[in-house]
């Protein structure tokens, strides 16, 4: 039989309802199912199955966001035969105050030179705004991010359109940044399952396999040191009435035998504390990597 290439099965797991009935399904229901707020969940195995829960509404990307701009960054580097020791000035006024920023931090007199590798350190293992706001300058904006990820990634039920001052500026425009976990889930599937071979992107790949933000969110749930965790967090304020508006993380995860999945789980509108989010995610997490330590078919086996 033919074999379906990959590429393929992801462009069409979109379409494709999600897994009813799994023992999987059933604990991560059971998980989520106290949370004061809403919590989607997306898993894909690298042999193409897919399971969602509440994935038939838009979540706020947050910083989550960074991981497609990282893409397009890599391929607009690429694009003109650069990689990411080109180097780019660090401007003062590219240091904005009263947003987190580790980069203004570090460097507040700004007017030095950095390579994009390390701005994209700062953005995908550190979060850093300054650097994502400093990096859409630089390749054209949201708007190109999202018209790449579109294109070239196959993105349907997601949305780029605002940078970091904006939401700053506006906390409303949070939502304008947003994705399904599937969606989500699927970026960054593609991104370690398939092969390319464009060494940009090999760098945003390492850089994801050191992020240094949300501990606590999906790595808290595997226990295995010997597992690789790629993933990128995305944090919101506390809205008017004390809600959370996002707190994310979506991740790849790759066993030591060399199977992998990956893994969204977003939280919206959550009265719980921070704590108690991270808690969350880290059973969810929990839950999905103890199935898939054994056959990848338990992830995704009815009852």
């Amino acid at each position: 039989m033919k074999q379906i290439p990959l590429l393929l099965v992801l462009c069409l797991l979109p379409l494709l309802p999600a897994q009813a009935g799994t023992p999987l399904e059933q604990s991560l229901r059971h998980a989520i199912a106290s949370v004061r707020g809403t919590v989607g969940i997306a898993v894909i195995t690298d042999e193409g199955d897919t399971l969602t829960l509440n994935n038939d509404e838009h979540y706020p990307l947050m910083s989550v966001m960074k991981l497609h701009q990282a893409i397009y960054v890599a391929h607009w580097l690429s694009r003109q035969g650069l990689d990411m020791d080109y180097e780019v000035t660090v401007e003062p006024s590219d240091l904005k105050p009263d947003t987190y920023s580790p980069l203004r931090d570090r460097h507040p007199e700004g007017g030095f030179k950095m390579c994009i590798g390390d701005l994209l350190a700062y953005t995908l293992q550190l979060s850093d705004n300054n650097a994502c706001d400093l990096l859409f300058r630089l390749t054209g904006g949201p708007r190109a991010t999202d018209a790449h990820i579109r294109k070239q990634w196959h993105g349907r039920r997601f949305a780029i359109a605002a940078t970091e001052e904006d939401m700053h500026r506006d906390p409303s425009l949070c939502h304008a940044n947003h994705s399904t976990p599937l969606e989500a889930a699927l970026l960054i599937h593609r991104l370690f399952a398939d092969t390319l071979p464009d060494p940009n992107l090999q760098h945003v790949r390492r850089l994801l396999l050191d992020c240094r933000t949300g501990l606590q969110r999906i790595p808290a749930g595997i226990s295995d040191p010997d597992v690789q965790i790629a993933h990128k967090t995305g944090t919101s304020d506390r809205d008017a009435s004390g809600r959370w508006t996002a707190l994310n993380d979506v991740a790849y995860v790759r066993l030591p035998d060399g199977r992998g999945y990956s893994l969204a789980v977003f939280i919206k509108d959550s009265w719980e504390d921070m704590e108690e989010n991270e808690r969350i995610m880290a059973r969810v997490s929990a839950l999905v990597y103890a199935l898939a330590q054994q056959e990848p078919s338990r992830l995704m086996r009815p009852l």
